[in-house]
């Protein structure tokens, strides 16, 4: 999870830097390039996932939440700052485009400081030290073996569940109607306008 975070704030910084350089360059294809990376990454899942996974039992319903609060919010300093007095004029405007790299950069430096998180290094590295060393960084020291024990409750579930590949997530009529509502609600929510607000 963590590696693939990383990875994913290479691609935003990247994307920054192609959109902000766009006016330079005269073209703005590369501000399309760039868009269309920002819409390839994995930011909000990914944030989701972690998220959830790093924090304690009693805090992950909050701590789930804060990651749609601080999506919302970025968005309304976004339409802030895109106002002609501020970044939206202009001179300024390719900054305003290439300022989704500055919390990619921010989480690029401060994200290696943070472990793996606890359920990842349980149930799919199956390296149970690593997990509670890491619940003991992210949680303090105390006595986490409930925690524990739920995780392994998961992976002892998950072993009963087969992983699908995609293409056969795809295939097994089981899964058609949740794949046609997610491609729907997907798809409306890329044409209803929030992304270009």
């Amino acid at each position: 999870r963590k590696k693939c975070l990383l990875c994913n704030n290479l691609l935003m910084i990247a994307a920054a830097s192609i959109m902000g350089c766009s006016k330079i360059a005269r073209s703005f294809e590369m501000i399309l390039i760039g868009r269309f990376m920002c819409g390839v990454s994995l930011c909000v899942p990914l944030h989701h996932q972690y998220i959830g996974e790093i924090s304690p039992k009693k805090l992950r319903g909050f701590a789930n939440s804060t990651s749609s609060f601080f999506w919302s919010l970025g968005k309304a300093v976004g339409q802030i700052s895109g106002q002609r007095e501020l970044l939206g004029g202009q001179s300024l405007w390719p900054m305003l485009m290439a300022s989704c790299g500055l919390p990619a950069l921010v989480q690029l430096v401060t994200l290696p400081f943070f472990p793996e998180s606890p359920p990842y290094l349980l149930i799919r590295k199956g390296d149970l030290e690593g997990c509670r060393k890491a619940i003991r960084q992210l949680w303090g020291e105390g006595r986490h073996q409930a925690e524990i024990d739920d995780i392994m409750k998961e992976k002892a579930t998950m072993k009963n569940t087969k992983i699908l590949s995609v293409l056969e997530l795809l295939k097994d009529p089981a899964f058609r109607w949740q794949l046609y509502m997610i491609v729907i609600l997907t798809a409306t929510v890329q044409l209803c306008g929030i992304n270009a607000v």
